[in-house]
C-alpha cells in the first residue's frame, strides 16, 4: 500500500467522522417539515428536490450528501417565501440540533494517529461554524490542527484548494497527506491534489463507486491503523 510517507491524515466530517443516515436523516425530516410550513405540496416539492424520503431517508444521489449549505439553500429557495441567504442561516442554526453519530469511538483512534505524530485536519463542504460546532460536541475538536469548510476561502470540493491549503499550511507536500472520506467529492479532491486518498462505506456511496477514485476502500475509519501500517 502506498502510505508509507504520510505525515497528516485529513478527515471530510458527514459520512467519515460521524455516520451520515444515522447523523442526518431524522433531522432532516424535521426541518423539511418546519420549511414547509405545514404545506403538504411543498414538503413534497422539497423532499423531491433534495431526494429525500421519510423513513428511508436521502438517496445517494441526493445533491445534499457531499454539496455545501449554500448549494442545498439554492436548491430549496426557489420553493419557500425566504431568500437564499436566508435559507443558508436557517440550515445552518438548524444543524446546531442534529446528533452526530460517530462511526466509532473517534476519541481514542485519533489520539491513537496523533500519538504516531500524524497531524490531523478536516475538510467538510460543510461550513466552518457547523463543523466546529460537531467536532466541539462530539468532545474531538483537539485533535484537529486545522478545520476547513466551505466558507474558509477555498473552492469547496471536489476542487482541490481546501485540500491544497491543508497542506500548505501543515508545511507538508500534498503526497505526504491522506484524504479520507465518503463520497466522490472527497476522492476527486485528493487525487487532483496529489494525496493518498481512502474511501469509507459509512456514507451512502457504495464500494463500486468509490473503489476506482481511491487507493483503499473500507468499511470505516477504524480500520485506518491497519491500511496506514501502524499495527
Amino acid at each position: 500500500m502506498p502510505f508509507d510517507a504520510i505525515r497528516a491524515v485529513l478527515f471530510d466530517k458527514d459520512g467519515t467522522l460521524f455516520d451520515f443516515s444515522a447523523s442526518w436523516s431524522d433531522w432532516a425530516g424535521e426541518m423539511l417539515d418546519a420549511l414547509a410550513m405545514g404545506d403538504a405540496q411543498r414538503k413534497a416539492r422539497l423532499s423531491e428536490v433534495l431526494r429525500f424520503a421519510s423513513g428511508s431517508g436521502f438517496a445517494p444521489d441526493s445533491p445534499v450528501i457531499a454539496g455545501t449549505l449554500e448549494e442545498t439553500a439554492a436548491l430549496i429557495a426557489p420553493h419557500v417565501p425566504m431568500s437564499a441567504a436566508e435559507v443558508t442561516e436557517f440550515l445552518s442554526q438548524a444543524s446546531a440540533q442534529a446528533q452526530m453519530q460517530p462511526v466509532v469511538p473517534l476519541d481514542p483512534l485519533l489520539a491513537q494517529l496523533a500519538a504516531r505524530d500524524l497531524l490531523l485536519g478536516v475538510a467538510t463542504n460543510a461550513d466552518e461554524r457547523e463543523a466546529h460546532r460537531h467536532l466541539r460536541a462530539a468532545g474531538i475538536l483537539e485533535h484537529f490542527a486545522l478545520v476547513l469548510g466551505y466558507d474558509s476561502g477555498y473552492t469547496p470540493k471536489p476542487a482541490p484548494d481546501m485540500l491544497l491549503g491543508f497542506a500548505a499550511r501543515m508545511a507538508l507536500p500534498p503526497h505526504a497527506v491522506v484524504m479520507v472520506g465518503d463520497s466522490t467529492h472527497d476522492l476527486l479532491a485528493g487525487r487532483a491534489a496529489g494525496m493518498r486518498t481512502v474511501g469509507v462505506l459509512t456514507g451512502l456511496a457504495p464500494y463500486e463507486v468509490l473503489a476506482p477514485h481511491a487507493d483503499a476502500v473500507v468499511p470505516d475509519i477504524g480500520h485506518l491503523p491497519e491500511v496506514l501500517g501502524l499495527g
